[in-house]
């Protein structure tokens, strides 16, 4: 409800003024209306004063023509009075109704004051209760169309979740296949692994049962040609220091010394091939060893048949096969099977050289 809105002072004050103004013309329109309905009194006599003297003797006329002018004027002067008292009860009648109606006009302005302002607030509160419909109208309107911005961003929201939701959804699905399909990679690449590791065990220990077995032959065939060589060296020795003794016995010079170079070339040979069998057991063939390579080896020993130097005189060509060539010999360390031999036998030995091919020199 609105606020009753307070009178000024030129309102306040407004019809207390009209009706003073009202209730003075309503008393003058009165009086003026009871002085013209006053009846007509008789034409007053003129007032005759006169002064009496007592005299001494006077007629009875006299006296009863005074008693009657003394009358008469009592009369008149009474009338006067009554007349004058009847006008002034007439005004302060006049006056108490003028103020009675004042007081009623009054009481009537005030009720019909009461009233308009009664009607005013009601009007007022009306027109509040109207403006307040209005304004909860308005609020709910806005209220209205709030929600629905609400609703609809709220769905636009929603909207862009659902997308995004799906987009992860797609996304960890695809990452999930990636990790699935790398997972299974490296499964599969752990499967291949561990079957190229169980592969190559098995090839490796075919190849080590395969070199075990070729070693093992070579061995006894080393062996086997060191034997049969130091057997033939030595029998050949035997032989030939037989002959020649039987030579020297004939003493035919020229026979004895070409026995002597006949039997130091057979145990020169005999001992060359010991040397190379035994340096096949240390060789190791590098990758870039070819059939028909050949590298001229120069070898020193000492007595005892150790291998002092090994280099080479004339390369193969191939650095790494000359240096496989070389440190093969070098493994043979000592022949102990020259031990004992005559000074004139191992003098071939002391410095000589020797051709090393893949031939000579198995895998």
């Amino acid at each position: 409800m609105h606020q009753q809105r307070e009178p000024s002072a030129s309102e306040s004050y407004f019809w207390p003024s009209v009706w003073a103004v009202a209730l003075h013309i309503l008393i003058f329109g009165m009086l003026f209306v009871s002085f013209a309905m006053t009846p007509d009194l008789p034409e007053a006599r003129p007032i005759v004063q006169a002064t009496l003297y007592q005299l001494k003797s006077k007629s009875q006329a006299t006296t009863q023509t005074n008693q009657k002018i003394a009358g008469e004027a009592k009369k008149t002067a009474a009338r006067q009075t009554e007349v004058e008292q009847l006008e002034t009860k007439k005004i302060e009648q006049l006056k108490q109704e003028a103020v009675k109606a004042a007081e009623q006009k009054k009481e009537e302005a005030a009720q019909k004051a009461e009233e308009k302002k009664a009607e005013d607030a009601q009007k007022a509160e009306q027109k509040a209760d109207e403006a307040k419909k209005a304004d909860d109208a308005k609020k709910a309107d806005e209220a209205k169309k709030t929600a629905d911005a609400k609703k609809v961003e709220e769905k636009k929201l929603a909207d862009i979740a659902k997308k995004k939701a799906e987009e992860d959804a797609k996304k960890k699905a695809e990452e999930d296949a990636k990790k699935a399909a790398a997972e299974e990679a490296k499964k599969q690449a752990a499967d291949d692994a561990k079957k190229k590791v169980a592969e190559d065990a098995k090839k490796k220990a075919a190849d080590d049962a395969k070199k075990k077995a070729t070693d093992d032959a070579k061995k006894k065939a080393t062996a086997d040609a060191a034997k049969k060589a130091t057997e033939a060296a030595r029998k050949s020795a035997e032989d030939k220091k037989a002959q020649a003794l039987a030579e020297l016995l004939s003493d035919k010079t020229e026979r004895q010394q070409a026995l002597a170079d006949e039997q130091g070339d057979e145990t020169a040979g005999s001992f060359d091939d010991l040397i190379r069998a035994r340096a096949a057991e240390g060789w190791a063939r590098p990758p870039s060893a070819r059939k028909g390579m050949k590298v001229v080896l120069q070898i020193n020993m000492l007595p005892d048949g150790t291998v002092t130097s090994v280099s080479v005189s004339k390369s193969s060509g191939d650095a790494s096969y000359d240096s496989s060539a070389v440190a093969a010999v070098k493994n043979i360390g000592r022949l102990t099977e020259m031990q004992g031999m005559k000074p004139a036998d191992f003098q071939p030995y002391r410095s000589f050289k020797m051709t090393f091919t893949p031939e000579d020199l198995a895998p």
